[in-house]
């Protein structure tokens, strides 16, 4: 069969370890309970080599094939945090904590490596060793980074790393992937335009740092579609705007404008930063403002490595028969990236079915796609460490 048996078997005990996290999300770095779940869980497997505490509160864990005459490691990654939205579905396994949600699957990915790793504990099919990576922070805070500060890749001689996503509007269980850039970079901007505030009857003894942050505003739309190769990709978003007074009669002092960037490629990246800062400062300075921007640099882009995609592509195949090798790029970021720049590897996308798309307070994670993603991370370590 396409998915192991055992998993098949198992499903519905990983579904329950689904439901149980995603009824108690944590955010962030703050994922104590969610990794002493997955070291438990480790530990009811019979594994004993886990390390906790790594990028501040990560799980990294060590399977043991039946031999390892070949000197082969190969890292499966999965995250573990939520975020802080209030959760919308009414489901009756819905988060018990108020403004926190897995709304974007990550309770799916851990469950799913989890199932992998009970699989791969029971049955050592293969020759070498699998690390387990259980990341916390992927939603902003870069945990994937800290882990690898932490010596993650060269403490445990990982040689190749694989990590999976859920993808609302695919079929359930499918797999999409391609080589190279798959997600982008995302970078966030602050800019904080200062004028005169006074009242509102009375603009001309003002400086309105609300026209001129309109302007800018709009001048930052520009950016794209009058200066990036319309061949590449970028996109600038602003996202939120909002002055220091809430009221009809004045006009503010200062005014705040929040957004982020997404590119792939490294020269469009740098030129979007550089046209951000001098737009918004060039257009403040016309309107008698003064402009200060705050520029983030955030996740690098996730590149998938070619031969490392082609495995991730058989495994996927074994699993689900027809995949898509070469799917659009997405403009998300992931923090993944990190890892990927360290060593060989790749991140493929598994189908979520029809529903609300992820970040969204009505979002469902399938958990029929959970023998999928258990079978594919298995079937993985299989086919690169044949016994």
């Amino acid at each position: 069969m396409p998915i192991k048996n055992r998993l098949a078997e198992t499903h519905a005990e990983i579904t329950n370890w689904r439901r149980h996290l995603h009824a108690h999300p944590e955010l962030g770095f703050d994922v104590e309970n969610t990794a002493q779940f997955v070291v438990d869980r480790l530990k009811d497997f019979g594994i004993t080599d886990i390390t906790t505490g790594i990028g501040r509160t990560g799980v990294v864990a060590v399977i043991e094939g039946r031999s390892d005459t070949a000197g082969r490691v190969v890292g499966l990654r999965a995250d573990m945090d939520a975020l802080p939205i209030h959760e919308a579905t009414g489901l009756d396994y819905a988060s018990t904590v108020p403004g926190k949600m897995h709304a974007c699957g990550h309770d799916g990915h851990t469950s799913m490596l989890l199932g992998a790793a009970q699989y791969l504990a029971e049955t050592r099919n293969f020759d070498g060793k699998v690390v387990l990576i259980f990341q916390p922070a992927e939603e902003g805070e870069g945990g994937g980074r800290e882990m690898v500060a932490d010596g993650l890749m060269d403490r445990w001689g990982i040689q190749e790393v694989y990590g999976m996503h859920n993808e609302p509007g695919r079929p359930t269980g499918s797999f999409a992937i391609r080589p190279g850039p798959l997600l982008a970079a995302a970078d966030a901007f602050t800019v904080e335009i200062t004028g005169k505030g006074g009242h509102a009857a009375a603009p001309h003894e003002a400086i309105d740092p609300n026209v001129a942050a309109a302007h800018v505003l709009l001048g930052l739309q520009s950016i794209v579609s009058r200066g990036v190769d319309p061949l590449k990709s970028a996109v600038v978003s602003v996202c939120a705007l909002h002055s220091d007074v809430d009221t009809h009669n004045v006009i503010p002092h200062v005014t705040r404008m929040t957004g982020t960037v997404r590119a792939w490629e490294e020269d469009v990246r740098a030129y979007v930063q550089d046209r951000v800062i001098a737009l918004a400062e060039g257009t403040a300075a016309a309107h008698g403002c003064v402009a200060k921007v705050e520029y983030q640099r955030g996740y690098p882009p996730t590149v998938n490595s070619d031969r490392q995609t082609g495995y991730a592509i058989e495994a996927a195949r074994a699993v689900a028969g027809d995949v898509i090798e070469d799917c659009d790029p997405i403009m998300a970021a992931e923090d993944f990236s990190y890892m990927l720049n360290e060593r060989p590897g790749a991140y493929i996308m598994i189908g979520n079915g029809d529903g609300a798309m992820v970040h969204h307070p009505e979002y469902q994670f399938d958990d029929e796609a959970i023998p999928a993603g258990s079978s594919w991370y298995a079937e993985i370590v299989e086919q690169r460490m044949p016994v």
